[in-house]
């Protein structure tokens, strides 16, 4: 067995557990398959903020967060019976089997990503299949405009609901306890990336980054950032696994990095408990820069103004980032092609919606090109039962430059009855918000006289 696959059975094998009997659906895989080619062994440039497979220390320690988390007790990690902080995933079984996180990431070792499918697989076997969901055509004008020499991005934005909420404080009244489980619910998730292979990850409410996203998305070529929320609500949790937070991901095959900035956001010129993380990337096919964030506004009705504030100072100081970044470029390109992704808590009604839209950087939301004008957003993102009642809406956004980018394809939204009656999160879902994927391309150039 290879070093790369030995590392990766290794560590799934200390997480895998036996079908607990529940149900007898077989498990099988019901997503399209990718178009795009799974990530490649690893090549990196250094960025501030990032960090490879095996470097485990958590950064909200540094970030000021630990005095709250000895105060709160951090305990055994949620839906585990160990008594360790962190999952057994991200503890070595032989003493030695996590890279060097100050090694040269070019010589990792690299997992096989349909092997780990198949570990998913097999530690799913007793719970149904995830909704069926297909890849479709976008409908916007102007694809043929795409970089002919231009491989296809492809970007997943996805709320995974931080564990220590879904089992202790958003009281999901119609999902049973056990389907909350993190030992099987984290192999839904992964098994929902790994099914399309994006070339991004964008990930909220992430409080298992350091034992279980970092080590198994670095051991399949992707380079990671994380940022945790400073006041985070899983830490009121008691035990908790940390602080949650945003996440971001690149394959390091496709991308190169050039900058990395963590943002805490502002309101009314006063900071809030809500950030953002802009990557800023060079695509290794085409040489074009390429900028990516990830957010997560302010949720809950009755704070529509702070939403809007912090969707504004994150537009301001996204265009700082681009201008920088383009000022850089050696073909002097006027703008870098932009994606925002998140979970806004805004429905498209909301003031921030409408913000993003007439922004001067030029963002139209992705999702609107599944309808047949082009124009209307799906009906919803997110569908789930609490003790105050039903709730469904539109959440969740991939934004992107309009005028450097071309949406191809989008991954469709399940119907109401692939939801079931139970609505979100369930057996055969791990969360209470759906991921949102797409494939984008760089458009041509506009032609320079020389």
């Amino acid at each position: 067995m290879t070093t790369a696959l030995l590392l990766l059975s290794r560590q799934l094998a200390a997480l895998c557990v036996s079908s607990r009997g529940q149900l007898s659906v077989t498990r099988g895989f019901c997503s399209s398959s990718p178009s795009s080619p799974a990530p490649g062994p690893g090549h990196t440039g250094g960025a501030g903020g990032e960090a490879e497979a095996g470097s485990h220390e958590p950064e909200w320690k540094a970030a000021g967060a630990s005095q709250t988390t000895a105060n709160t007790g951090p305990g055994r990690p949620m839906g585990s019976s160990s008594s360790r902080p962190f999952s057994t995933l991200a503890q070595p079984l032989d003493g030695g089997l996590h890279p060097d996180p100050e090694a040269d990431p070019e010589a990792d070792p690299q997992a096989d990503p349909d092997q780990l499918l198949r570990q998913c697989a097999e530690a799913l076997r007793g719970r149904p299949a995830r909704p069926r969901r297909e890849l479709v055509s976008s409908r916007a004008p102007g694809n043929c405009c795409r970089h002919s020499a231009s491989p296809r991005v492809r970007v997943l934005q996805w709320n995974v609901l931080a564990q220590a909420l879904g089992e202790g404080k958003d009281g999901f009244v119609r999902c049973p306890p056990d389907a909350l489980d993190w030992r099987e619910r984290k192999y839904l998730i992964l098994e929902e990336i790994l099914t399309h292979r994006p070339d991004v990850v964008c990930l909220q409410e992430v409080d298992h980054y350091h034992d279980t996203f970092l080590p198994v998305l670095g051991s399949l070529g992707y380079r990671g950032s994380f940022l945790p929320k400073p006041r985070s609500p899983c830490l009121d949790v008691e035990p908790n696994n940390g602080p949650d937070g945003c996440a971001l991901f690149y394959s390091r095959e496709r991308f190169s990095p050039t900058a990395t900035d963590h943002l805490r956001l502002s309101a009314m010129m006063l900071p809030t408990n809500q950030v953002a993380i802009v990557q800023s990337l060079r695509c290794r096919a085409t040489g074009r820069g390429l900028c990516v964030a990830v957010t997560h506004l302010k949720a809950r009705s009755g704070w529509e103004r702070m939403r809007s504030a912090q969707g504004a100072d994150l537009l301001r100081r996204l265009r700082a980032i681009t201008s920088r970044a383009a000022a850089s470029e050696a073909d002097g390109a006027a703008e870098i092609p932009l994606l925002v992704c998140g979970d806004f808590n805004a429905e498209p009604s909301e003031d921030v919606y409408r913000r993003f839209l007439a922004s001067s950087l030029g963002l139209d939301s992705a999702y609107r090109l599944l309808s047949a004008d082009g124009l209307t957003e799906p009906p919803y993102t997110t569908w789930k039962i609490r003790p105050s009642g039903e709730s469904r809406g539109t959440l969740d956004y991939i934004w992107y430059s309009r005028e450097s980018l071309s949406v191809e394809t989008l991954l469709d939204i399940p119907g109401e009855e692939q939801i079931g009656p139970d609505r979100l999160p369930s057996y055969h879902y791990p969360s209470d918000h759906l991921s949102l994927l797409c494939d984008v391309s760089f458009r041509e150039l506009p032609h320079r006289l020389m």
